[in-house]
């Protein structure tokens, strides 16, 4: 058999989790294909449909191409744009691989549990009509709105020059008539057309994942959902990374938001699209996260957040006009931030203590907020104690060498039974990977069924074991029987990776037991939050000592 002389190298795909070794002979697209990432190539991979559509992060590619000439202006190709069908890697490549370019829309978990609460919503809608100018009124449009509308109501308190350059000639189109958004306050947010739903977007700036939320300050129902993948992950897959990266200068700090940014206007316009609306009907922004991705949004200094003694910039609550960075709506659309609890403890989780009610518990009551950055909080004697521990992204299906995010194909569930394993993939379509509860209940079930030990070694009741570096690992989907036509792997690695995570939550837990003076048999209930939640096999994470 004739050997390469090609050196290989390895090829990183963000934000979908994907790592694959290839030749310098492998262009981009073939080496997505390998490592299972369903980038589109509709002309088969001769560049001249354009739908592969890449960004080098880092490393060095050959040579741009007339066909990346064709569909990228010189400004995007100084940016790192190519088509993957056209790049071959001259070294390790890091590669951003836009949604627009995957052939699959990623299934982001938004699901969870809800509560009845209050509505009061910091936006409301009033309808008013106006009797227009004519040669015996000359008041201006704002006055004549402030006086008539003032007339059975509280006085308005202000308008930004963004909602009075919309106002005139929304007035004159709609027929003096309209409905007016006022915040808490009373400052004018914007106006719409009389029967149109004020609109709040809610969003979880997670590590890894964001969710967005669409809620009518109406009725108080959530009327549309979506998620993407958080795009700073090309700049680094955990939090210290991107500190490191912001780091380096104001610039490096904007692009990190402004990626964010983005990606919120992109969901919100879906979002307000599914239900007919428009953006201008959003009036109101909430926003979490933890410490440092609400640092990174807002465009706050992260350095102090990775040296000790690891203190935030602001720990309060924030608010202020959505326009400052970017974000689409009414015109006085507002972002509120809740407060941070700590460096590395932020608003996601405050926001999760809110929901939750851990803060009123009565008992003891442990709460995990399990993902990238996880974090925890324990409820006793009327007291929270809260901590946040680096998991890293292996629940995410990332370091896992058949891992991959949520997309149909991927094994989310395993058990064994008479000797073979059991599957189930999101569709149901031919397994190609593994996402994070998957690689969850397969170490579970590799432990509960004594094919690997209590050390996380493989033993000599693994099924269908082979050699491989570092351990060793078995064969949990044949190549016959795989998507992809070759053989899903579960190595010693990923066992190790999965060991990892649960140890360093574990060790979250420990250190708030010793902190209150508790036992673990004293904890009464148990709340896991976060989309990784959503999906946890309970069984597997007591199973694996979580």
């Amino acid at each position: 058999m004739a050997v390469s002389s090609q050196p290989s190298y390895l090829i990183d795909f963000q934000p979908v989790g994907k790592r694959v070794s290839v030749s310098g002979e492998t262009n981009l697209l073939a080496a997505a294909q390998e490592a299972g990432v369903a980038i589109s190539a509709v002309c088969g991979g001769v560049g001249v449909c354009g739908d592969c559509k890449i960004r080098l992060i880092s490393g060095q590619a050959s040579h741009v191409t007339d066909s990346d000439r064709k569909f990228f202006s010189e400004a995007e190709r100084a940016e790192g744009w190519r088509l993957a069908c056209q790049t071959f890697p001259l070294s390790d490549l890091k590669i951003d691989v836009p949604p627009e370019s995957l052939t699959t829309s990623q299934r982001l978990q938004t699901e969870g549990l809800s509560k009845e609460i209050e509505l009061d919503p910091p936006v409301k809608a009033f309808d008013f009509e106006l009797p227009p100018p004519d040669l015996e009124d000359l008041r201006s449009d704002w006055e004549r709105f402030i006086e008539e509308f003032e007339e059975d109501r509280q006085q308005l308190k202000f308008a930004s020059i963004p909602v009075l350059a919309q106002f005139s000639s929304r007035l004159r189109e709609q027929n003096w008539k309209g409905r007016v958004l006022i915040a808490e306050g009373q400052d004018v947010v914007g106006f719409l057309q009389l029967g149109q739903t004020c609109y709040g977007l809610a969003v979880d700036i997670g590590t890894t994942k964001m969710a967005a939320f669409l809620v009518s300050l109406t009725s108080g129902e959530t009327v549309g959902r979506t998620a993407e993948m958080n795009p700073q992950i090309a700049y680094g897959e955990d939090v210290v990374s991107r500190i490191a990266y912001a780091n380096q200068g104001a610039s490096y700090r904007q692009t990190l938001r402004d990626r964010v940014v983005a990606v919120i206007n992109q969901m919100a316009l879906e979002l307000c699209q599914s239900v007919g609306a428009d953006l201008e009907q959003i009036a109101d922004f909430v926003v979490v996260g933890n410490t440092a991705m609400h640092h990174l949004f807002t465009g706050l200094v992260v350095r102090q957040l990775g040296e000790a003694p690891y203190v935030p910039a602001v720990r309060g609550a924030l608010h202020f006009p959505a326009r400052e960075i970017g974000l689409k709506g009414a015109p006085g659309a507002a972002v509120y931030l809740p407060p941070n609890i700590a460096g590395y403890v932020g608003a996601d989780h405050t926001a999760m203590l809110l929901a939750s009610g851990l803060n009123g518990t009565d008992g003891i009551a442990l709460a995990l907020d399990i993902g990238t950055n996880t974090e925890i909080s324990l409820a006793k004697c009327g007291k929270l104690v809260s901590c946040s521990c680096a998991s890293g992204p292996a629940f995410e299906g990332a370091h896992i060498h058949a891992g991959m995010r949520a997309v149909p194909g991927a094994i989310e569930r395993a058990d064994f039974y008479a000797g073979d394993w059991l599957l189930s993939t999101i569709d149901d379509a031919l397994p190609v990977g593994i996402c994070g509860s998957g690689i969850l209940d397969i170490v579970a079930t590799l432990l509960k069924s004594g094919q690997i030990d209590t050390a996380g070694r493989l033993t000599e009741s693994a099924v269908r074991s082979i050699e491989y570096p570092q351990g060793g690992a078995i064969v949990l989907v044949p190549a016959e029987k795989s998507g992809t036509g070759k053989d899903i792997l579960v190595t010693r690695s990923d066992v190790r990776e999965i060991q990892l995570a649960k140890a360093a939550i574990r060790a979250g837990v420990e250190a708030l037991l010793r902190a209150t003076d508790t036992r673990a048999e004293e904890i009464e209930r148990f709340i896991v939050a976060g989309a990784f939640g959503t999906y946890l096999q309970v069984d597997s994470a007591v199973q694996i000592g979580m």
